[in-house]
């Protein structure tokens, strides 16, 4: 028997009706999506409408959010949790949308008990409990497969926060291994830094560089957008990625889609 929330779910399918032409548009933008099965697409396009009937989409500073705007957020977001579900997005409901990057203030106290603000641009920003909040001009440029995806970026720190604050480390489905986790990500990120510090080029941000949760942040927009980049590198990281998402990007990348 169907719990109240997989009944609901369906009916909501059922009875959601968006236009051929509007999917078309939303999808036009975003080539990694073109590496999925028949069937993949078809489960994405549920959960994304299923996205974007439990969330909520706020336009800040005069944005005014489109359908096909909700929607193609909805389809990146959905990318991660394909194979996961979007009970995996439990306990928040908002996503902010500014026009463009934006400067939040924030307030601390130092040892000795002094107030200090500061004052930092940013192009997304995962709340714990909290909103999602992205800049409309990042994610409009997520159209080009270069190893940058704002929305799954965020959205990566919105799983690695399931089990609290993020660390870098998501809750691991039954049967993977904290510490073979907790090795791959370990040795890939001292080593990425050490590199960062030879000053070698490298395909992966330098931001992943900051803390271990902006590491695999970074590592799960390479993961689906190009996920060799991490597969020739640093392959134990890939696989733990693969067995988290459930998924394996590498193995499309030479098989697209529709």
């Amino acid at each position: 028997m169907w719990g109240d929330k997989t009944w609901r779910r369906r009916r909501i399918l059922k009875r959601a009706r968006v236009s051929e032409d509007l999917w078309r548009q939303a999808l036009s933008g975003l080539a990694l999506l073109r590496r999925l099965s028949s069937e993949e697409h078809a489960r994405l396009r549920e959960l994304a409408l299923l996205f974007v009937h439990e969330k909520t989409f706020e336009g800040a500073h005069g944005l005014v959010l489109t359908d096909r705007m909700r929607l193609g957020i909805a389809l990146q977001a959905s990318l991660p949790i394909l194979n996961l579900g979007l009970d995996w997005y439990d306990g928040w409901v908002a996503v902010i949308v500014y026009p463009a990057g934006f400067v939040p203030v924030r307030e601390y106290t130092d040892a000795a008990g002094v107030v200090h603000r500061s004052r930092h641009p940013l192009s997304g920003e995962s709340w714990l409990r909290g909103p999602v909040i992205l800049s409309w001009t990042d994610v409009a440029n997520a159209g080009a497969i270069d190893g940058y995806n704002l929305v799954i970026h965020e959205f990566a720190h919105k799983l690695d926060m399931r089990n609290g604050a993020a660390n870098g480390m998501p809750p691991l489905h039954r049967g993977m291994s904290v510490r073979a986790w907790t090795e791959a990500f370990s040795r890939a990120y001292a080593d990425f830094q050490a590199r960062l510090r030879r000053g070698e080029a490298t395909a992966i941000d330098p931001y992943g560089a900051e803390a271990p949760e902006e590491f695999f942040a970074v590592l799960s927009e390479l993961f689906f957008e190009t996920p060799l980049a991490i597969k020739q590198t640093y392959p134990e990281v890939y696989r733990q990625l693969g067995l988290f998402y459930r998924q394996d990007p590498g193995g499309r990348a030479a098989h697209p889609g529709l």
